[in-house]
Parts: C-alpha cells; sequence; structure tokens
C-alpha cells in the first residue's frame, strides 16, 4: 500500500495516506537514519509541513516516531516552504529532512518528502532501504515505536523552531538586495494557499520594494485548485497584476520549490524562460562562469545560451534528483527543469520557487527595463523559442522501454515538415529538427500518463508539433 515515488511517498489522505501508515514510514525513516549514524552526537532529523489538510498533525506524529527512537526531532512551528527544510537539514548537520507535502498535487492527497544530510531529496538507494525497512516491518508484524507528544517535548527529543528565518538570511547573499531595493519594484506574491506565503514580504521587507499577496491565508483546499503554478491556476494573478499596475507576479506551488510568474502585461512567464532569464544574467551581468544542467524536457535556449558562452551543458532525465547528482559532483552555476525546479551555485541542490522569484526580481533590477521587453531581447538574442505540453492518459501503465521501441520503430524521416536530424533515448524519446525544434514524448514513471512536450519557433509549430505527439500517443494506445 505504500509505495515510493519521485522525492518519497504521495498518497490520498484517509485512504492510504493515514496516521497509521505515517507513523509506520516515520519507524522505517529512524531505522535507516540509526543504521546508517556515526559517532557520538545524537542523531536529528527536521520536519516541517506544507498547508493541507492534517499536514501539522501528521509532522507532529513523525516527531514523536523520531523522538521514541532516541532521534532529536526538530520541528517547525508553522507551515514552512520545503526548500527552507532542506537548507536547514545541511546548515544544522541534521541528519535528514521530512516535509509532509504533496507539494503542486491536487489537496486530497498528501505526502512525506524525505531530505538528505546534504540538503537535497533523498538518492534512490536511500528511499529503496526504507521501503525495505518498511515491507520487513510489515512482514514481521513489527510496530512503530512512538512517545507522547507532551513528553517529547518535556525530555527535549522534540524542539519546536522557526526554520525560516536562516533560510530568508542565505538567500539574501545569493541575491543582490541593495539593487532590488534601488529598483523600487511592485509585485504581486502568490503563494497559491501553499507554504510559500509571507516569504517574498518578509524577505523584502527591508527593501522599497511594494508586496501586494493574494491567496495567503491557510486554505487546505487550495479555493478548489492544484496548487501548481500554470497559466490555467493564475487568472487570480494576471488579474491582481492588472488592477494594481504591478511590474511582476510571481507565484509558487504548495510547497514553494517550484516558480511561475506574470508580466505586468499579464502574460505568462513559464520556468522555461525564468531559467534562461536567470542563467543569461549570471553569466552577462554577474560575469559568473561554471557548467550547467537541464532536464531533456527544457528549453533549447539553455543550449544556446551555453553555446555562446562556451560553457559545458549537461542534460539528464526528467527529476530534480539527476539535477542534484551533478551540482554536488560538478561546478554547476545553474540547473533547472520545466516544472519550475531550479537552483543555483552556492545554494543547496533542491529546486526553490522563491529563490528563483528574488532572482527574477534582481534581473528586473539590472535591467531597468519591464520583464516583457527583457524577454522578448531574451527571445531575439536566444529563441525563438515556443513551448507547450499535453498528457495524454493511457489505459493502464505500460514499459517505457515498449512505448519508446513502438515509437522508434515508427519513426518518420520528417516532423512538421523539418528534418529529424537526431533521436534520444535518454527519458522517452526525443526528436530534434534542423530548426532547432523538438518533440518529446515520455511516459510518466508513476501514473499511465504519455507526456508530449514540444518547442518550435512559432505557437503555430508548437501545435503542429504536438499534434505529432498524439498521433504517437494513438500508435500506444492502439
Amino acid at each position: 500500500m505504500i509505495q515510493f515515488g519521485t522525492d518519497g511517498w504521495r498518497a490520498v489522505i484517509a485512504d492510504t495516506f493515514t496516521f497509521e501508515n505515517v507513523r509506520i514510514v516515520a519507524q522505517a525513516t529512524a531505522d535507516h537514519i540509526l543504521t546508517n549514524h556515526t559517532g557520538d552526537k545524537t542523531p536529528s532529523v527536521v520536519i516541517g509541513h506544507d498547508t493541507r489538510f492534517l499536514s501539522d498533525r501528521f509532522a507532529m506524529e513523525v516527531a514523536c516516531v523520531m523522538a521514541a527512537n532516541g532521534i532529536t526531532a526538530w520541528l517547525s512551528r508553522a507551515d514552512v516552504p520545503t526548500p527552507a527544510v532542506s537548507f536547514n537539514v545541511k546548515a544544522m548537520n541534521a541528519n535528514a529532512g521530512v516535509i509532509i507535502t504533496a507539494s503542486h498535487n491536487p489537496p486530497r492527497y498528501n505526502g512525506y518528502k524525505i531530505k538528505a544530510s546534504y540538503g537535497g531529496s533523498a538518492t534512490d538507494e536511500e528511499c529503496q532501504q526504507i521501503e525495505q525497512n518498511i515491507k520487513t516491518m510489515q512482514e514481521k508484524g513489527l510496530h512503530p515505536r512512538i512517545i507522547g507528544y507532551e513528553e517529547g517535548l518535556k525530555t527535549d527529543m522534540i524542539r519546536r523552531y522557526d526554520p525560516s528565518w536562516n533560510y530568508y538570511q542565505h538567500l539574501s547573499t545569493l541575491v543582490d538586495m541593495d539593487k532590488i531595493h534601488e529598483r523600487e519594484l511592485k509585485i504581486v506574491a502568490d503563494a497559491m494557499w501553499g507554504a510559500g506565503r509571507g516569504a517574498f514580504r518578509t524577505i523584502l521587507s527591508r527593501t522599497r520594494t511594494h508586496v501586494e499577496e493574494i491567496r495567503a491565508t491557510l486554505n487546505p483546499g487550495f479555493g478548489g485548485i492544484h496548487p501548481e503554478p500554470l497559466v490555467r491556476y493564475l487568472r487570480d494573478l494576471v488579474a491582481a497584476v492588472s488592477s494594481t499596475h504591478a511590474d511582476v507576479g510571481l507565484a509558487t506551488d504548495g510547497d514553494a520549490d517550484r516558480i511561475g510568474a506574470v508580466d505586468a502585461l499579464g502574460n505568462f512567464v513559464d520556468p522555461h524562460h525564468i531559467f534562461a532569464l536567470v542563467l543569461r544574467h549570471l553569466i552577462e551581468n554577474k560575469g559568473q562562469r561554471g557548467e550547467i544542467v537541464k532536464t531533456i524536457s527544457t528549453t533549447a535556449m539553455i543550449d544556446n545560451i551555453a553555446e555562446k558562452h562556451g560553457l559545458p551543458l549537461h542534460v539528464t532525465p526528467v527529476g530534480f534528483n539527476h539535477i542534484a547528482d551533478l551540482m554536488m559532483q560538478k561546478d554547476i552555476l545553474m540547473g533547472g527543469e520545466e516544472s519550475g525546479g531550479i537552483s543555483i551555485r552556492g545554494h543547496i541542490p533542491e529546486g526553490d520557487g522563491i529563490l528563483m522569484g528574488l532572482m527574477l526580481l534582481e534581473v528586473m533590477a539590472y535591467q531597468t527595463a519591464p520583464l516583457h521587453e527583457i524577454i522578448a531581447d531574451l527571445q531575439q538574442t536566444y529563441g525563438p523559442a515556443y513551448y507547450d505540453r499535453n498528457d495524454v492518459r493511457l489505459a493502464k501503465q505500460l514499459k517505457k522501454k515498449d512505448i519508446v521501441q513502438r515509437i522508434q520503430d515508427h519513426a518518420p524521416l520528417n516532423i512538421n515538415g523539418q528534418t529529424v536530424t537526431r533521436i534520444v533515448t535518454l527519458d522517452g524519446i526525443k526528436f530534434h529538427m534542423a530548426d532547432r525544434s523538438w518533440l518529446l514524448v515520455r511516459p510518466s514513471g508513476t501514473e499511465p500518463v504519455l507526456r508530449i512536450y514540444a518547442e518550435g519557433p512559432t505557437h503555430r509549430d508548437v501545435k503542429a508539433l504536438l499534434a505529432q505527439g498524439d498521433v504517437f500517443g494513438d500508435l500506444v494506445i492502439g
């Protein structure tokens, strides 16, 4: 019943995501921590949660299990961004971190994210060890060890604290706050009812930035939307930017590790553009150098920027864990993916929507131009590149390699009037065309869905590419 996916375990509240199962996963995590702990220092874990229904109570249960196992539980006093917990894991030299969140998933879901000691997501190997611990417990009929919450506080094994302050202070060292102060920007911060609420207002409170917040109160139902910064969920942000005559709107997802934006004209600014804008800024305005990493589904503008400046570029399968691995191994200036998980050198190997929102403000401060003009210049210099994605529901989960092979067996020589110059099967199957457009067909690893991604020089080209992707979808289904 408990199955791990990307970054941990997610399930429907009161169906599989129950107090009993959360205690089991917490015990399995505690066993993993104790098995790998060395030295005389008492092991510790940082625990946070988002704004979802019962997230705070689930987090308390995790703390009670950790305390019963002799692990000091640093428990957040309130909902907190996932990157804040991740940063504190590393800053406090803790053994691990746990965040109760389902990130951008619908309100009926909750989740259990596991962070490693380096401040990024636990590795596949670590998650497999924890899954094995769960299996062992169930096979042997073992029950989680747990103490009462008040007892944990009294013995100092559970310690309530605010992870945000250390995190906010760290962010201010990565971003030119003085430059942002001088620009006196007017922004709308949209927390989408999630754990990013209050973050931009607090961090920017000592600058002349005027911050208007929307959807920043506690609402476990997220107002009936998915807390994901996609254009279809940001109508309130577009309206707020227009009504307040703001320079920009910044939106973070349910646990604030993803970013989306809206310019002053109400145009959606997707993570592809945010990644490219910030990368160009770091290189051309701040004179920074280093290697770059992106996932296979991310814009070719990143390739063009890397090529122009002679910087090494790494392309990985989808999933920030692949980016994180390289950030810890190499001198990575910046890494990101199309879903909005992006980070830079000097930060934790973790996607961070709040940091990227601040970096976008820094870009605007340096350029002293409206965001839509900065984007137009980016497109003229490193584009044109327009992007969209479709999801095709499958009747059942199919093996990724079988889907890729079926499409490859019917691979066309031309797509949208352009010669196919290269086919890549790093994650799904990606067709590169002569005009630098591309089409990626990628089966989801967690649900029976075929994801179709496309980028081309015009919106019309993207639509035509997605239509070809639908043909591949019919081939797979049929």
